[in-house]
């Protein structure tokens, strides 16, 4: 009897992910099925940073047959999820909030709200500062003769790979205030550190972008900036010792 009385809580836990995970799927494909119309058109305003500095009677080209038609519709639904995040995000915050304690909540949603905010300020600086000059320095460093024609699916796979690359370095605050807060480290060493930091940020800033030093800065700068953030957020996320939260938590045991 306490054999089944103990399973419930498993299978009601269960049955609730099942249900939060089905309620994702429904918004990504509602979102999809209303943008599957517009594909060429998302697929074309995605481009438009190449194609605008291509040379004059330059064109994008399809190496395969149903490129043309399968490109826009993956792009279609990799926006999709793009702009279903904040609810996704939802989900499993209302998914794993019932295990929290109060003051774990209070610290957990903005960084929640936050990283989401500078996921999509990355993108966004990707396609409206960065790729412009990436796509200008490769137009314009072509060897004379040879004709500028990109793959479509080719470009669709480099363009994600820099949204993606851009907006997981948009979160090196959240990343900063994690690791002050878990104890791995502190305020105060990563200040020490400053210096290698700044170097690493142009390092990696090499690796991401191309051979031109313009480029780099343009990822190196934000990185560095957005360390310093985190720096200062991080100071208002200090690990408590092990007396004070085990206070907090049977205060907050209590109210419940």
């Amino acid at each position: 009897m306490n054999h089944v009385d103990e399973s419930q809580p498993l299978i009601s836990h269960l049955v609730e992910l099942r249900n939060r995970l089905l309620r994702c799927v429904i918004c990504v494909a509602v979102i999809f099925v209303s943008l599957v119309y517009f594909s060429n058109d998302i697929y074309h305003f995605v481009a438009s940073p190449l194609t605008e500095v291509m040379p004059k009677g330059a064109t994008m080209i399809a190496t395969n047959i149903q490129t043309p038609f399968f490109t826009p519709i993956k792009l279609t639904a990799i926006v999709s999820i793009f702009i279903s995040v904040p609810y996704l995000l939802y989900q499993i915050w209302a998914f794993i909030a019932p295990a929290l304690y109060q003051h774990e909540k209070r610290m957990i949603y903005p960084l929640l709200f936050s990283s989401t905010i500078l996921f999509y300020c990355g993108v966004a600086f990707a396609y409206y500062v960065v790729f412009p000059f990436v796509f200008g320095f490769f137009t314009q460093t072509a060897p004379e003769g040879v004709a500028i024609a990109t793959d479509i699916s080719s470009y669709l796979d480099f363009a994600l790979a820099l949204f993606l690359a851009f907006g997981v370095c948009f979160e090196v605050p959240i990343a900063i205030i994690l690791l002050c807060w878990t104890g791995v480290t502190t305020v105060k060493s990563l200040s020490e550190k400053r210096p290698y930091i700044i170097v690493a940020a142009f390092f990696i800033g090499m690796i991401l972008t191309p051979p031109d030093v313009f480029s780099q800065t343009l990822l190196a700068v934000p990185m560095w900036l957005l360390f310093e953030v985190g720096l200062l957020v991080a100071r208002f996320y200090q690990p408590k010792d092990e007396a004070e939260e085990s206070a907090v938590k049977n205060s907050e045991e209590k109210t419940e």
